[in-house]
């Protein structure tokens, strides 16, 4: 047997047990082929992922993205609110949810453009018009949305100044253009609040594509409390008899919908909406939705109940946009719910009987 100084790297072997072949009546050693006799020369391992990276890259997007989504859904739903305002002459409320629309979308624009790096990425993404883009869309939609916003809230306060603000004859062009405005900003809010849950679905992050079936119901009515919320803030409760009542129906909406999301999700995808940072964001955020709905059954007699409980739905729809932002990026961590819930759609597929296509492919 020849040996080497590389020798000293192998474990120490016991004495080999040889036992009789009676065929040959010979002896021989025990093991084989097999590879019975062979040293490990690693542990045994569990795969995970390619050298332990995660199979998804994490989404870039971080706090700005969090704040754009909650805004645009709190822009968006008060379009809609000032334009039933001014339906049932509704003046103050009318006047607040416009200031509001335009307040969210005007923070909105900064976020993403702090997101986006530069400026200007912004105005190249006008350069084209794709409708199959959520982006592209959702770049068109701020920005007709912001025109039109910023038009009617116009309107607003120069009649807060008493038509002092120096206009000469550009008033009567603004005035005239107020109904307009007030229409296209409330056709352009259902659309604003919600697109976004069609740019995280169309992604590849597990958890925000599982999340698909549902997660535009989750933000409409997470878009509602939070226009209703600040409706109930910033103007009184002798018009806000409305908004109160769609604050409720909000939150019904929102737990209603976030459990639908939840269980149309493999239980690997919906495991970071459920556990951790964004699982604990939002209970905090149904709890608050909650007691936010409740005090709006009681907001109608005292003003401080009123505040009180339009700031808890805010809030409340403030930590759902981040958890399921959060939730995404830390659904990318761990290989299996990458891996798994795509298994168990193909095993779906091909139990109905779908076997020839580009997915699952007969074998």
């Amino acid at each position: 047997m020849t040996s080497s100084d590389l020798d000293a790297y192998r474990p120490p072997q016991g004495e080999r047990r040889r036992r009789r072949d009676r065929r040959a009546g010979t002896f021989r050693r025990t093991g084989g082929a097999d590879g019975s006799r062979e040293t490990p020369m690693v542990d045994d391992v569990q795969f995970e992922s390619y050298y332990g990276r995660p199979i998804v890259k994490a989404p870039p997007w971080e706090a700005p993205i969090g704040l754009y989504l909650f805004v645009g859904g709190l822009a968006g739903a008060s379009g809609l609110i000032q334009a039933g305002a001014a339906a049932t002459d509704r003046s103050v409320l009318r006047r607040a949810a416009r200031l509001t629309a335009l307040g969210a979308v005007s923070a909105g624009l900064p976020a993403l453009v702090v997101d986006l790096g530069r400026p200007e990425r912004f105005l190249h993404m006008l350069r084209t018009f794709k409708p199959t883009s959520p982006m592209s869309m959702g770049t068109w939609l701020l920005s007709a949305f912001g025109s039109a916003a910023g038009l009617a809230a116009a309107v607003e306060v120069d009649r807060m100044t008493g038509e002092r603000v120096p206009l000469g004859v550009l008033r009567p062009l603004l005035h005239a253009a107020e109904v307009p405005a007030s229409a296209a900003t409330a056709v352009l809010g259902a659309p604003l609040a919600t697109y976004t849950a069609v740019l995280l679905g169309d992604t590849s992050v597990p958890t925000w594509s599982g999340s698909r079936p549902g997660l535009a119901y989750v933000f409409a009515s997470s878009a509602t409390i939070a226009a209703a919320g600040a409706s109930m803030v910033a103007a009184p409760t002798s018009e806000t008899g409305p908004v109160r009542a769609l604050a409720v129906a909000g939150v019904v909406g929102d737990i209603a919908a976030m459990e639908y999301t939840k269980r149309s999700m493999h239980p690997l995808e919906a495991e970071p909406l459920e556990e951790g940072a964004p699982g604990r964001k939002l209970k905090l955020a149904e709890g608050l939705a909650i007691a936010g709905g409740i005090g709006a059954l009681f907001a109608g007699r005292s003003r401080a109940v009123a505040v009180a409980s339009g700031l808890a739905l805010m809030g409340a729809s403030a930590l759902t946009r981040f958890s399921v932002l959060e939730a995404g990026r830390e659904s990318v961590k761990d290989p299996r719910r990458v891996v798994e819930p795509q298994k168990a759609r193909l095993a779906a597929r091909r139990a109905r009987g779908i076997t020839d296509d580009s997915i699952t492919t007969a074998g």
